[in-house]
């Protein structure tokens, strides 16, 4: 795998610690404490119950049960990108069932969500295999788990964009509109201001428009996003751009177009599908004692 984006542990941590906060309480697992006995052991292995996914998160789940257990032995079978199949086993955990019983939805919880992100990216990206179009996320993520949201979109083989408000200048309509009030030629006056502002970092413009794409390819601005456009106007887009900027199709965005869109000649193609529309992957744990 390349450009996958490091998972930054210490905001993992912090959701991990939430995580495990909301589930105990102040009572702890309550169940568990009642009715295993504390020198049990027992061994545990996590089991692909889908048809085909794409596993992602495997080291945060062994994060999440070695939070629980300290002493949890945790062996990965699978890694991180390899697509699995039904029945197939995922990992293998030893030592305290209490320990296991605890993490084990909490850990889940994370793998599941994870694998459902990689796997939609792999369903997206399999759709332009046959162009030179890269699939790209959002910032349509769920709070505090960007940065494994995007880890998992690259994971599972499609690109990112920005990670935030910081990395990248993107002058959308709002901001255009608000450029307007001091009258025309909003876009060349809000690129000339970020350019000024942040020299360091590349602008982005959204075009709602063939007039704006031919404004803002003007500007000499890096990216230009066409905003729910048609084929056939994204395709006079790519004309009028002529390759100065990067253009990236965007709203609108279905599966059944990602092919099409690839032949066109766009540079991008980015939907919020990838990680705001996912399903959780169903991965079982499976218990068994030992004496």
């Amino acid at each position: 795998m390349s450009n996958i984006p490091e998972i930054d542990w210490q905001r993992v941590d912090i959701l991990i610690d939430l995580a495990v906060s909301e589930d105990l309480g102040d009572r702890g697992d309550t169940t568990t404490l009642a009715c295993v006995p504390e020198n049990a052991r027992s061994r545990a292995v996590l089991i692909c119950k889908e048809d085909e996914m794409v596993l992602a998160g495997i080291n945060v789940a062994e994060r999440v049960f070695k939070r629980i257990g300290k002493d949890l032995e945790f062996t990965a079978l699978k890694q991180d990108g390899d697509l699995c199949v039904r029945g197939e086993k995922l990992a293998v955990i030893s030592g305290s069932a209490r320990s296991i019983l605890t993490a084990e939805r909490t850990a889940l919880n994370f793998i599941q969500r994870l694998c459902g992100v990689a796997t939609m990216s792999r369903i997206y990206a399999r759709e332009l295999e046959n162009s030179s179009c890269i699939v790209l996320d959002t910032r349509k993520t769920t709070p505090g788990y960007r940065n494994l949201e995007k880890y998992a979109v690259a994971v599972g083989g499609a690109g990112n964009h920005r990670i935030g408000l910081y990395d990248r200048i993107m002058i959308k309509d709002n901001h255009r509109e608000l450029a307007a009030i001091e009258g025309d030629g909003a876009i060349a006056r809000a690129v000339s201001r970020a350019r000024a502002a942040y020299p360091d970092l590349e602008i982005e413009v959204e075009a709602d428009t063939l007039d704006e794409v031919a404004q803002a390819a003007d500007c000499g601005v890096e990216h230009i996003m066409l905003d729910n456009m048609s084929n056939d106007e994204m395709k006079k887009a790519v004309a009028i751009n002529a390759g100065r900027a990067k253009l990236e199709a965007s709203g609108g965005i279905t599966l059944k177009r990602l092919a099409s869109i690839g032949q066109i000649g766009v540079d991008f193609v980015s939907s919020g599908a990838l990680t705001h529309s996912v399903r959780s992957m169903d991965i079982s744990l499976d218990i068994e004692v030992l004496k």
